[in-house]
């Protein structure tokens, strides 16, 4: 866990690195120049690389990253007809409303946020030389891992949509795989190619994976980054490697499904089938997504996304448990039900679990017509009996997307799986530009070389 000590520990390298950046306030794709002396200083030994790749992680968690924000952008965006806002707070409106302005102000701290994160990684990679310890591979690992779930997290919301046997020429987002001293001379960095920012990812998360053990404590693992290249693959329609890099994480028998569903979710600690979640605690974590999908006597908000019960409830069987963690009250709002998959409000925050490798497997078996692993049936029935719910006989690729759509539900994979699928939100097709973000107006403002999205 990333613990108080860690933090300060993190805080003396990091502000000797970053401070002259002023990334906490102005954060831009340029980068400023008189930086060169403070970077010397605090990448000059091991220990304080340590300590910056720490600051990668807490970064990684902040509020608008994997502290809940790309999480709830997602359900907000795909959730038309299973969810509704019911706040006040303006930017995730227009988000759930498809009426996104350019100066969004989530919009923007998620950009933002993302490449000061990317930057750090960028930082430690660049230091490597210093160090000669064991660690090297797990350091150069980890910061890989951050980057390459980043630039992912990122071609999804600013990009277009991928296409599965296409070219993919479609403007992505800028790539900036290095950060060194004297970086003024790199000027300006245009938006990369769809594919161009996907292959980037899956390199980083490929040699993350080689370098990483297997288990890795609350950081980055091996089987972390295959979880995500899985889903990467998966995006991006290929389901063979979706399904191997999926069978490898299931294969390696490191996280086991927990025997009740309810037991996964409201920890202080990773459960047995938490891949790579975000640490919380009192003294340190932001769980945003306990703000905004919990109510108040749960530490969160006043029941700001409500789930409604025709479009999302009526969809699970009466005995099905998934169905039972839901509740129901009377908030400042209104009454109404709500996910109980997020009520404590300094839980960790699960970013991939077993069962969706479990999934993601079936599927793509059920797609190529192998059985990899298993059979689409067996992986199938290990989730939906979970669930307290009847072994089946056959499986079909419906049953397969439905149980994925119950057993995942609001864990922030909601509008990327109905681009994935091709699937109407609401009564937009999948490529609807307004299912895009727009480029941060101060971003275009910055960077002559940004281009902006369609229909902003």
């Amino acid at each position: 866990m990333f613990s108080y000590q860690n933090k300060i520990n993190f805080k003396i390298a990091f502000s000797i690195l970053l401070i002259s950046q002023c990334l906490a306030c102005e954060e831009k794709l340029n980068f400023e120049p008189a930086q060169s002396i403070s970077e010397d200083v605090a990448l000059s030994n091991e220990n304080n690389i340590k300590a910056v790749l720490n600051g990668a992680y807490d970064a990684l968690g902040t509020y608008s990253l994997y502290g809940g924000g790309l999480l709830f952008c997602s359900e907000l965006l795909g959730g038309d007809g299973e969810i509704f806002w019911a706040g006040f707070a303006n930017s995730e409106s227009e988000i759930f409303r498809k009426e996104i302005n350019v100066v969004n102000f989530r919009v923007r701290d998620i950009w933002q946020r993302a490449y000061r994160s990317i930057t750090i990684a960028n930082k430690v990679l660049g230091a490597l030389d210093q160090i000669q310890s064991p660690d090297k591979n797990r350091i150069e690992g980890e910061a890989l891992f951050i980057r390459g779930v980043l630039y992912f997290e990122l071609v999804r919301l600013y990009g277009a949509p991928y296409q599965s046997g296409q070219e993919n020429k479609q403007l992505g987002i800028p790539l900036i795989l290095e950060t060194s001293p004297g970086v003024t001379d790199r000027g300006f960095v245009p938006r990369a190619m769809v594919q161009a920012v996907y292959q980037q990812v899956i390199q980083d998360l490929e040699k993350a994976e080689s370098l990483l053990p297997a288990a890795n404590g609350w950081r980055a693992s091996g089987l972390a980054s295959a979880a995500i290249l899985s889903r990467v693959h998966l995006q991006m329609g290929e389901f063979a490697l979706a399904r191997d890099a999926a069978h490898r994480v299931i294969n390696a028998n490191v996280h086991q499904l927990e025997a009740e569903y309810a037991s996964i979710f409201n920890r202080d600690n990773n459960s047995t089938e938490d891949i790579f979640a975000i640490q919380n605690t009192v003294q340190d974590g932001t769980n945003s997504m306990n703000q905004l999908f919990s109510t108040a006597i749960f530490g969160g908000g006043d029941g700001y996304i409500e789930i409604l019960k025709k479009g999302h409830l009526d969809l699970y069987e009466a005995q099905d448990e998934r169905k039972a963690l839901f509740f129901f009250q009377a908030t400042g709002v209104d009454t109404s039900w709500y996910s109980g998959k997020w009520n404590h409000r300094f839980g960790n925050i699960g970013i991939v679990r077993l069962a969706e490798m479990y999934l993601t497997r079936a599927e793509c078996n059920q797609r190529l017509n192998t059985d990899i692993g298993a059979s689409p049936l067996v992986d199938y029935n290990l989730i939906h009996t979970r669930a307290g719910l009847t072994s089946r006989e056959t499986v079909t690729l419906a049953d397969i997307l439905l149980e994925r759509r119950l057993e995942l539900a609001h864990e922030g994979l909601k509008i990327h799986d109905m681009k994935r699928l091709q699937l109407q939100v609401g009564d937009r097709p999948s490529t609807d530009p307004n299912l895009v973000f727009p480029i941060p107006e101060r971003e275009i403002n910055v960077n002559p070389l940004l281009i902006q999205n369609e229909g902003y």
